[in-house]
């Protein structure tokens, strides 16, 4: 498994990157068979230390935790207990998918934008309906079934997915309604 360990404004040193290494790839291993990627970004706010960490798995799903602390290590200690019940959680589901998929995961590159708010012009007519773009990047859209997007969707922790859907080959989209349940959005009939 590749890792990417960096810090937001604090260094990180070798000894929490080596406990890092350690701690993650023993608790992803014991739940999911090969992953392929683990980023884990440290940073601070105010007395706290913040850990978020994203876990990218063969079978396309990504996991991830966040947790804080007074203490770094405490910090990514709870982020890793996280990590590591959502996958004992998903266990089971995980390996019903894997041995249904045979080809690993499809992925289509796409275009995601970062448009500015307009905070001061929602009492007032705006100037142009053309929304300001302050950030570009490539993204990916993966190609799964509505049951394996909804559980993607659950594993990262979002309130809203875009996927490929394999058996009618059109975007979809699964997301989190207010009153808990999943809605789903298919376009093509």
């Amino acid at each position: 498994m590749r890792y990417q360990i960096s810090g937001k404004q604090i260094d990180i040193g070798e000894a929490l990157q080596t406990h890092v290494k350690e701690e993650l790839g023993a608790a992803v291993a014991k739940y999911a068979e090969r992953p392929t990627e683990a980023l884990v970004v440290f940073s601070k706010s105010g007395h706290e230390f913040n850990c978020e960490s994203t876990v990218h798995l063969s079978t396309g799903l990504t996991a991830s935790a966040k947790a804080s602390a007074s203490e770094i290590y405490a910090a990514f200690d709870g982020c890793c207990e996280k990590m590591e019940k959502q996958l004992r959680r998903y266990k089971r589901r995980l390996k019903d998918h894997h041995k249904d998929r045979v080809e690993p995961v499809e992925l289509f590159g796409a275009s995601s934008y970062i448009l500015a708010s307009d905070h001061e012009s929602q009492d007032s007519e705006p100037e142009t309906l053309q929304p300001m773009i302050i950030a570009e990047m490539e993204t990916k859209i993966p190609s799964l079934s509505v049951g394996e997007a909804v559980m993607q969707m659950e594993l990262a922790g979002s309130p809203v997915l875009i996927f490929r859907n394999e058996s009618k080959d059109g975007l979809n989209v699964v997301y989190r309604r207010e009153d808990g349940n999943i809605g789903w959005i298919d376009p093509g009939k």
